[in-house]
């Protein structure tokens, strides 16, 4: 045992540590606050002045954390923010929760990280506790960061503990939160699993320790490869549904009563979302590296990244059918956010499709209460656009509505009565329809469509 293990320990029980979280986005703000929760002095640092100074004010801008929290933990003094990587001299631990993307060739984007340890390797000191949390591919935390923070002389599991603990963030899931969903924690030999478990476990409900750092960044991703697996599977499903004339939805409720042997998970518009269109590629790309071929995974991606073709494809023929063209026509997007109830757009397949109407010639609008503005720089068409209100007369004035979020907020029978033609990719809108295209499921027939314009016709006297 280290003397520096037996201070930063003796710290941590007594809640005198001084605790630090790089990045304070979706994953670094709710950490911080549990930690501020828990008895910790609290230093949050990012490079957005403007997340620095909501963050200083007592306010918070992740729809997971309630300002006055916020607000009172910074009233309390246990929580402030900074953009100088100067404070991290100060602290006794470290948590890095900063973005990793993939580049446009797939393959990781470790500047991110880089960056972040690079200013923690200027003040890193003996007895400090690193903690990764960013998603990456196995061997990050041994093969990029330990050397970086070795290069100051210090020793990783002597001088300084280590470890890689993934994040598990669900935004918008109002039953699991950054306490009550089971942490992952590898590190770099015993003392660091050690020390990051009781830093975790003062704030964190169940923690779950791993023999490394490598089998902890090997657990995140096989998290998010199943998920995008399986949904990569239905959507597979779905597409062979809608040309066998079977309602996919149907199919899907019915298979999830078997009470084992199988786990329901529905199709949609594509992949979106910080995690799932994303952390599979760095397993993808690492087992490439020892001349592994991931098929499941390269399939699965390439089944996912078709789906926004093939919503764009259903609107042509839901306009078709009522001798429109998609050039020209008015497209009314329900949801930008990549899932519900949340006003995350990062990846999100409304904007693929959004995208692909556009290069057609529609004239495109979207509604989405929790996602006000779409800058210019947000989407690849380079236009601003505004949500609409979502009004009985905005519904009835676009040619097609195309449901791709399905927000609980959206009042969908009146979506229903309102609206000229409805392609719904969610199943928001329930039973059939003869004015509505559901994502794998059968059309309706002529027959039902003759009766619905019959009934929506006005009487002449």
């Amino acid at each position: 045992m280290t003397p520096g293990s037996n201070v930063l320990r003796d710290r941590l029980a007594d809640r005198s540590a001084r605790v630090g979280v790089i990045g304070l986005g979706y994953v670094g703000l709710p950490l911080a606050v549990e930690f501020a929760r828990a008895g910790f002095v609290t230093t949050g640092i990012d490079l957005d002045t403007r997340k620095v100074d909501a963050v200083n004010r007592g306010t918070s801008y992740i729809p997971d954390v309630a300002t006055p929290e916020v607000a009172r933990l910074v009233g309390e003094k246990r929580l402030r923010a900074t953009a100088d990587f100067a404070a991290v001299a100060e602290l006794d631990t470290i948590n890095i929760c900063v973005p990793t993307p993939l580049r446009k060739t797939k393959d990781p984007d470790m500047s991110y990280i880089v960056s972040a340890v690079e200013q923690i390797a200027k003040y890193l000191h003996r007895g400090m506790l690193v903690i990764l949390e960013s998603t990456t591919y196995p061997g990050t935390t041994d093969e990029v960061v330990k050397p970086m923070l070795e290069a100051t002389g210090l020793v990783a599991g002597v001088d300084f503990y280590l470890a890689f603990s993934p994040e598990r963030v669900d935004p918008g899931n109002p039953t699991f939160n950054t306490r009550n969903v089971p942490k992952v924690v590898g590190g770099f030999g015993a003392e660091s699993t050690e020390l990051a478990t009781m830093l975790y476990g003062a704030a964190i409900d169940t923690i779950v320790p791993v023999s490394s750092p490598q089998a902890a960044e090997m657990v995140k991703l096989l998290e998010n490869t199943f998920r995008m697996v399986n949904i990569g599977l239905v959507n597979e499903i779905a597409l062979m549904c809608d040309r066998l004339g079977i309602d996919v939805w149907e199919v899907v409720k019915a298979a999830g009563t078997k009470p084992f042997g199988f786990m329901p998970f529905y199709p949609g518009p594509g992949l979106g979302g910080h995690c799932i269109p994303i952390d599979p590629f760095y397993l993808s790309w690492k087992a490439k590296q020892f001349g592994f071929d991931p098929r499941f995974i390269e399939l699965a991606g390439q089944v996912n990244g078709a789906m926004p073709h093939f919503v764009v494809d259903k609107i042509a023929d839901a306009l078709n059918g009522h001798q429109k063209a998609v050039n020209g026509s008015a497209v009314l997007i329900l949801g930008l956010a990549y899932k519900r109830d949340i006003d995350d757009i990062r990846e999100s397949p409304s904007l693929d499709v959004m995208t692909l109407l556009h290069k057609k010639g529609a004239n495109i609008r979207y509604a989405d209460p929790y996602v006000p503005m779409l800058s210019a720089r947000g989407w690849h068409c380079g236009l601003e656009l505004k949500s609409e209100p979502l009004t009985a007369a905005a519904i009835a004035d676009a040619d097609c509505v195309a449901i791709l979020t399905d927000h609980r907020a959206v009042d969908y029978d009146m979506v229903l009565k309102s609206a000229k033609l409805i392609v719904d990719t969610r199943n928001a809108i329930p039973g059939r329809h003869p004015h509505v295209l559901k994502l794998g499921a059968p059309a309706p027939s002529r027959l039902e469509r003759s009766s619905r314009t019959a009934e929506t016709e006005p009487v002449m006297a």
